[in-house]
């Protein structure tokens, strides 16, 4: 497959090591060339908006902040980018929160050269491969019960090492409403104590540690 004009690739993570492996992989197809890169969620953005790629590859774990961030805004300004997710991160709540932020697909750094390519040329084309294994893991996450966005800074608190007292003060909540929302997470994750909860919580990516 060869075109006259190379698709155009953004490159954003916070590792220049693998920014130059993946250049590299990709500047050796006729067809693909990669315009520049980025270390941090801001320096994605602003990138984007230099050079308007075909396809940006995106991390996760930036520098700054959040790919999940750079996803949002830089589709907030240009709804027909297309971002292709490309980390470490297999946890199905990472997934999930990729796609609704606007990402086209979502490939796990272990996946093949080949892989790479593959998917980088059909998301081009309009496309959005997903990779049976993360097809698995967002179906498993659709058949079990969603933390809210209040428990998830909660369950956020606890894997800190805070008790009740200190997550209400800080959440600026009741003392007697905290323990209602630790006990709605253990119902939700199937555990019965906190470390269990925030293992669960961490191998699904609904909080990392940072």
């Amino acid at each position: 497959m060869t075109s006259k004009t190379p698709l155009r690739v953004l490159c954003v993570d916070d590792h220049r090591i693998v920014r130059e492996g993946i250049a590299l992989i990709l500047s050796r197809e006729p067809d693909i060339t990669v315009v520049s890169s980025a270390a941090t969620a801001q320096e994605a953005i602003v990138e984007f908006e230099r050079h308007l790629p075909d396809i940006t590859l995106m991390d996760l774990r930036l520098g700054d902040n959040s790919g999940i961030d750079a996803i949002r805004e830089i589709r907030r300004k240009h709804p027909t980018a297309r971002i292709v997710v490309l980390t470490m991160y297999q946890g199905d709540e990472d997934i999930h929160r990729a796609l609704s932020a606007g990402a086209a697909t979502y490939l796990l750094k272990d996946a093949l050269s080949d892989d790479l390519i593959r998917v980088v040329r059909e998301v081009h084309a309009g496309g959005s491969p997903m990779g049976p294994d993360v097809k698995a893991r967002l179906d498993r996450r659709a058949a079990q019960p969603a933390l809210t966005p209040r428990e998830v800074q909660v369950l956020q608190l606890v894997s800190q090492g805070k008790r009740n007292k200190e997550i209400a003060a800080i959440l600026g909540l009741s003392e007697d409403t905290v323990p209602v929302h630790v006990k709605n997470i253990f119902a939700k994750l199937k555990v019965n104590e906190r470390t269990a909860a925030v293992n669960v919580a961490l191998r699904r990516g609904i909080i990392h540690i940072e």
